[in-house]
């Protein structure tokens, strides 16, 4: 069968460093009886060593000529292959305890983290490879330009650490940016939690859709002075400066009032 060329459609950068590769799995630190499910398997960089390792593998490629490449070239008893859509895949339906891998597409990366984030009650970690500038905003701190609202939504739910840098030597097409790997670990019975998950939701996505307002202007419909007063938040700081832990106080304080 031959060789898939890579398509710009789907953001395919198919990672070759062996080094990186080795490094990768390393973190990973895979299990006979760990529950893997990779997402956007390309060519098997990943998928040929993991499936010397586990039990079974699961992957989930939307590209229907690389899904009938692995069928072809991986064919195992150990592997199975959906060929899906992982933005709209429902994790929950693999079990509990899953381990998710993948060197994710660039264009899609941001809103497949939010959905995966509504299936961390099934998820044991993730290790993901993704634009360098995403990993930095992932796990950026308040005070900091990279925190943001995807910094925000992501540490409420996961313990997130940057774990290696990857150059875009590493892969084939060259990517025009560099690349890092991050692991997230959900948080288990988290005491930071919000009562009304959409509220809190709403609450941020307001706080930074104009950054350099104030919380007073950016949050003028949900927050009156006395509110201020009450959350002991300055209303003249910026929604940047505020920890995950305000957002979630916020949250709660106005779904009391409700």
């Amino acid at each position: 069968m031959k060789r898939h060329n890579p398509r710009k459609r789907f953001g395919q950068n198919f990672l070759i460093d062996q080094s990186v590769i080795a490094q990768i799995i390393s973190e990973i630190h895979p299990q006979k009886a760990d529950r893997i499910i990779e997402i956007g398997p390309g060519l098997g960089a990943l998928t040929r060593p993991l499936l010397r390792m586990v039990d079974h593998l699961d992957v989930i490629e939307i590209d229907r000529d690389i899904s009938a490449w692995l069928h072809h070239e991986l064919a195992s008893e150990k592997l199975t292959i959906f060929t899906s859509d992982a933005l709209k895949f429902d994790f929950s339906s693999l079990g509990r305890k899953l381990r998710i891998i993948g060197n994710l597409p660039y264009n899609i990366s941001t809103p497949l983290l939010f959905h995966l984030s509504q299936f961390a009650e099934n998820i044991h970690d993730m290790h993901f490879m993704l634009q360098k500038e995403v990993v930095e905003r992932m796990v950026g701190a308040p005070d900091t330009s990279q925190y943001g609202r995807l910094s925000v939504m992501l540490q409420y739910r996961f313990d997130m650490a940057y774990v290696i840098e990857v150059s875009p030597e590493s892969f084939n097409p060259v990517p025009k940016v560099e690349s890092a790997v991050v692991r997230m670990i959900p948080k288990k019975d988290s005491v930071i939690t919000a009562a009304n998950d959409d509220l809190f939701s709403r609450i941020v996505i307001a706080a930074f859709s104009q950054r350099r307002k104030t919380l007073r202007n950016a949050l003028y419909h949900y927050l009156k002075p006395e509110d201020f007063i009450a959350l002991e938040i300055d209303p003249g700081v910026r929604a940047e400066n505020l920890s995950v832990e305000k957002f979630v106080a916020i949250a709660n304080h106005l779904n009391q009032k409700d």
